[in-house]
């Protein structure tokens, strides 16, 4: 069945209509007519069933028949990634990590950074295609591009972990993530985080973790760390 991203869905509507691009989708590209059933979500937990009235391909309208709301999960991933010049590695990130399931995700520019800039949009699509392909109920919340410091100045050192090259004592995210029902693992760029972002995280309270023996590109570390976090805290469950 077709599931659609309704960002406006009301609590009270009888009727949707979809955005332009649903409607090109659901009439032009899958050729669904009247009385095809739909599934509508809004990314802020509600679920909707429904079906086509009117297959305007650029207005196609709805009648709903059936509403829920899916409560959140009792966890909280968060994920900061320095974004890699390669534009494409960060949106196979942000459609993996969507699909696992991750509440937010930040963009960092550290000093090793080969990115200094990032475009939102694209990656919010495919957030939004992740949604709807997996069955999730939230859309994760995707940050702008900020400098680390200014970034880790915001955070509670508490529930905040960063993954690390250097040298000097870690632990494995696996053994300290289930303890935190809110969390923020940090990801550094293809050259690591600088000697001075550590010690600046450290120094703040930031507990530093591994996420194994093998040396991970950015994108990869980044999903380990959302997919160890699921994993972790679904056992201990």
């Amino acid at each position: 069945m077709l599931t659609c991203f309704a960002p406006d869905l009301q609590p009270t509507l009888a009727t949707y209509t979809l955005s332009e691009e649903e409607s090109k989708h659901a009439v032009r590209v899958l050729r669904l007519r009247p009385d095809a059933p739909v599934v509508l979500v809004d990314g802020h937990g509600t679920v909707a069933t429904a079906f086509i009235a009117d297959d305007n391909p650029k207005r196609c309208t709805l009648t709903i028949t059936g509403r829920e709301t899916i409560a959140p999960r009792p966890t909280y991933t968060h994920v900061a990634v320095a974004p890699t010049k390669n534009l494409d590695r960060m949106e196979w990130l942000v459609e993996k990590a969507v699909e696992v399931g991750i509440e937010r995700l930040s963009f960092l520019r550290c000093a090793r950074s080969e990115r200094r800039d990032l475009k939102l949009e694209r990656l919010e699509k495919i957030a939004v295609s992740a949604l709807k392909q997996s069955g999730q109920a939230y859309l994760p919340q995707l940050d702008e591009l900020i400098d680390f410091d200014k970034f880790l100045a915001s955070l509670d050192p508490a529930t905040t972990f960063i993954a690390h090259l250097e040298a000097g004592e870690r632990t494995a995210l696996a053994q300290v993530i289930g303890a935190a029902p809110r969390c923020c693992v940090l990801i550094g760029p293809e050259g690591d985080f600088s000697p001075s972002e550590i010690e600046l995280a450290l120094g703040r309270g930031v507990r530093p973790v591994t996420l194994g023996s093998s040396r991970l590109r950015t994108e990869t570390a980044a999903l380990a760390a959302v997919f160890t976090a699921q994993v972790v805290r679904e056992l201990k469950s």
